[in-house]
């Protein structure tokens, strides 16, 4: 496969299918950087070389009755995170102060549960007023399951995004979670849709699903039409029922950022949980396909800091992106290349 002509062809509007899909994640070490050179001019064609930055906040931890099978928060893992309530309106826009400080152009709040509560709602929805009259900044919410009325309530209060990972394929799901269904997450994202609240949603590859399942995660994402999508990779947690699993190398976390990409070309693809220890050195080379990245943690583990993440971003020839500037932009640079 010509990678660069595969993506100047949907540069043109062409849609990729599975079966390209699956040759992306089937392509060779040898054709690496040839791969992410097409990855990145379709990126650069709608993100240019900017990068937006990413906070998340533990807003409730370790109180999860689900038992999802790579969560540390979830019912049965024994993992020693902390466990706390959902935390006071205070706390929450202290944490959105000092993610405006890190350049963040969104801020997200997380919630280890099922779904919100009326109080739980009560304390976001206010302290996303109170953020929103304070400081310009985008406002996600990652809540669990809604409802159809939980969605505007949220809307209303000015939420930006809301956050649901459908974490793995269909097929795939029930092997991860039985306590809800992945049709119970669609529901929720359809939600979401409809109150005009953007969708955050995608997955996590590394949990020993199969390339195929891979691809049809990517597949349903494009067709719920959500316009942001984390990739994340499973950083094993030691009492969770994935403890035991290797990482992921980095080549193929390579393939599967270049894979979303092409799958969904103008979507805000984030390298997201176990960017850090999964891609290792190669994090930079994440930046060609991805357009946007975590910074300073992920809920229960550690990120390698925003001044480290900024200095990746700048040394890799990227910038931070400002939440003035628009989402996608009116002008294209020529695209580099990668690989001869």
């Amino acid at each position: 496969m010509n990678w660069r002509n595969l993506a100047d062809e949907i540069l043109a509007g062409r849609v990729v299918q599975r079966e390209e899909a699956l040759e992306i994640l089937a392509s060779s070490d040898d054709d690496l950087l040839a791969l992410l050179d097409g990855a990145f001019r379709i990126r650069l064609a709608h993100w240019g070389r900017g990068v937006n930055v990413h906070v998340l906040r533990n807003a409730k931890s370790g109180m999860c009755r689900e038992n999802c099978a790579f969560c540390s928060q979830a019912i049965g893992a024994y993992s020693g995170v902390d466990r706390y309530q959902t935390q006071t309106v205070e706390e929450l826009v202290e944490g959105a102060r000092a993610a405006h400080a890190r350049r963040a152009v969104k801020y997200c709040m997380v919630t280890a549960t099922r779904g919100p509560s009326d109080k739980d709602l009560d304390v976001i929805c206010e302290a996303v007023r109170q953020i929103k009259q304070e400081m310009q900044i985008h406002v996600c919410t990652s809540l669990g399951l809604l409802t159809a009325d939980q969605a505007v309530r949220l809307k209303e209060a000015g939420v930006d995004r809301f956050n649901h990972n459908l974490e793995t394929s269909c097929r795939y799901y029930a092997e991860i979670c039985q306590t809800h269904s992945w049709e119970d997450r669609v529901q929720t994202i359809r939600h979401v849709k409809a109150a005009g609240l953007e969708a955050c949603c995608g997955g996590i590859v590394g949990m020993g699903e199969t390339v195929e399942d891979r691809v049809d995660l990517a597949l349903a994402l494009r067709e719920l039409e959500v316009e942001s999508i984390p990739v994340n990779f499973l950083d094993p947690r030691p009492g969770t029922p994935l403890g035991d699993l290797e990482r992921m190398r980095p080549a193929d976390c390579l393939r599967a950022l270049c894979m979303f990409r092409f799958v969904n070309p103008k979507r805000d693809i984030r390298v997201a949980g176990g960017r850090e220890v999964c891609l290792r050195h190669m994090q930079p080379l994440a930046l060609y396909p991805a357009n946007s990245l975590f910074t300073e943690g992920y809920l229960t583990t550690p990120g390698q800091g925003e001044s480290q993440d900024a200095r990746l971003i700048e040394e890799a020839g990227f910038y931070i992106r400002s939440i003035n500037e628009d989402s996608v932009p009116t002008e294209a640079e020529p695209a580099g290349a990668l690989a001869s």
